[in-house]
């Protein structure tokens, strides 16, 4: 079970971080990613990270603004989200897979946590 939080509104250029907290052990070959979905529109890849690696792949909007980092002792997941763009705004959604490539799609991710909201503001 994935329980994501940090989620709020913010202006244009402001920072904001998620946190995704894994109940149960995360496999060692496993990858946590974020994605995200705008009103109307399609669940988009963010960033994800290899569990055992620390691996990171992110998507081309959100590179050199955010990153993701884990704590192997909290079980967490984190996504930095840094000079936010009113673009971002979108629901965040934390997934897991049990497998070690760090896909991009969406339903390659069979666990997810609930959304949690960013607004950036103009």
């Amino acid at each position: 079970q994935l329980q994501a939080s940090g989620g709020g509104l913010v202006q244009a250029g402001d920072s904001l971080r998620l946190s995704c907290a894994a109940s149960g052990r995360i496999s060692s070959s496993g990858v946590m990613a974020w994605f995200r979905q705008a009103p109307g529109k399609e669940r988009n890849f963010v960033a994800g990270i290899s569990w055992s690696s620390a691996s990171t792949v992110y998507g081309d909007s959100v590179k050199g603004r955010f990153t993701i980092s884990r704590d192997e002792a909290k079980n967490t997941v984190d996504l930095q989200m840094n000079n936010l763009k009113p673009e971002d705004t979108a629901v965040y959604y934390c997934a897991a897979r049990n497998y070690v490539v760090i896909n991009t799609t969406p339903n390659s991710y069979p666990y997810w946590g609930q959304g949690s909201q960013v607004t950036v503001s103009s």
